[in-house]
């Protein structure tokens, strides 16, 4: 495993940037959930010195990614159901409130740049393309979301982005759950067209609703593999 670090080219500090890399690899799955993250061998990874990688260890456990295991030393937690519906919570909540903004503020271009990105999910779609699919279907929902115009809510549901594209890639590799998501942006578009706030607002919470338990199944599912 190599992670992305360098240092030299950001004005942040030290502690900050190796917060932020490990941060992205234990969410995306690179640093798997159980590994033990041992500061020498880290500190070498990163190259950097052992004190800013406490630091940013130290972060990462009041995130709750990491935990201080006895003669283990610093684990990657997996993420439990708690988890999922605490954050999906927080979703469901801040999406909600950008509803009315999105209707009201959509415009013709709007509609036509979400029509853009299910045609190229079609066609990924079409070929099975799970890994392609993934991104871009949070990217169409970051588009909807910022027609409201909405900053600060937007600023909010963007600090949980980082965990929902990992809980969607684990929602959307179920063959179910993918083709009927695929199926709702479509209508999803149609309602914010048609200026249907009411079926708009009903769909999106039954939208949220399904991803948030396929990805306690998906989770559920990793758990039992790794008991085996």
């Amino acid at each position: 495993m190599t992670l992305s670090f360098e240092p030299m080219n950001e004005s942040r500090p030290i502690r900050e940037i190796a917060y932020d890399v490990l941060k992205r690899a234990i969410i995306t799955g690179e640093i798997p959930a159980g590994e033990r993250i041992v500061e020498t061998e880290y500190a070498d990874r990163l190259h950097i010195s052992r004190t800013p990688l406490r630091e940013a260890l130290r972060k990462l456990e009041r995130d709750g990614l990491v935990e201080y295991v006895i003669r283990r030393g610093v684990v990657v937690r997996a993420f439990t159901p708690e988890d999922v519906e605490q954050i999906y919570t927080i979703r469901n909540s801040l999406e909600m409130l950008t509803l009315p903004y999105i209707i009201e503020n959509a415009t013709p271009e709007d509609i036509a740049s979400l029509r853009g990105k299910l045609a190229e999910m079609d066609r990924l779609m079409a070929s099975d393309d799970v890994e392609g699919l993934s991104p871009l279907a949070r990217d169409f929902h970051t588009s909807l979301t910022r027609i409201s115009g909405k900053n600060r809510i937007l600023r909010v549901i963007e600090g949980q982005d980082e965990y929902i594209r990992r809980f969607s890639a684990m929602a959307i590799r179920q063959e179910n759950r993918r083709s009927t998501a695929h199926e709702e942006h479509h209508r999803l578009v149609d309602f914010v067209e048609q200026k249907d706030l009411e079926n708009f607002r009903a769909l999106m919470e039954k939208h949220i609703e399904r991803s948030k338990q396929n990805c306690l199944t998906a989770l559920a599912a990793q758990k039992q593999n790794r008991d085996l």
